[in-house]
C-alpha cells in the first residue's frame, strides 16, 4: 500500500506561479510511474501530467504543456508539479496518483491516489 501526501496548494494570481509536492511513504517509489490529474466540482478528474520511474521522460496534457513540469526526486520519494503563469481555469483540486504504466493518461491506469491539494487562480 502506498501512501500519497500532496502539499503545497494555495491562492495565487493569474500569471503567477505554484508548486506542488507529492511525498509517497514507499520505499519503493522508484517502480511507479507517477501522474498529476485535477478535477472541479462537478467535472471528471482530468490528467496533467506524468513522469517516468526514472524522470527521464514526461507527458503532458495540451491546456498546460510549455507552463507546467512534472519532476521527481526518487531519493525523496517525491513528486513534484511546477505551475507557471497560472491562469484562473487551472483552479482545480489537484491529485497525484501512482501507477506502474507510462505514459498513462486515464485514471484507470493509477492505483494509489494522494487526498488533493487546492489551488485557487484569481484573475
Amino acid at each position: 500500500q502506498v501512501q500519497l501526501v500532496e502539499s503545497g496548494g494555495g491562492s495565487v494570481q493569474a500569471g503567477g506561479s505554484l508548486r506542488v509536492s507529492c511525498a509517497a511513504s514507499e520505499r519503493t517509489f522508484s517502480n511507479y510511474a507517477m501522474g498529476w490529474f485535477r478535477q472541479v466540482p462537478g467535472k471528471g478528474r482530468e490528467f496533467v501530467g506524468a513522469v517516468s520511474w526514472s524522470g527521464s521522460m514526461t507527458v503532458y496534457a495540451t491546456s498546460v504543456k510549455d507552463r507546467f513540469t512534472v519532476s521527481r526526486d526518487n531519493t525523496k520519494n517525491t513528486v513534484y508539479l511546477q505551475m507557471n503563469n497560472l491562469k484562473p481555469e487551472d483552479t482545480a483540486v489537484y491529485y497525484c496518483a501512482a501507477g506502474r504504466s507510462y505514459p498513462a493518461s486515464v485514471l484507470e491506469s493509477y492505483v494509489y491516489w494522494g487526498q488533493g491539494t487546492q489551488v485557487t487562480v484569481s484573475s
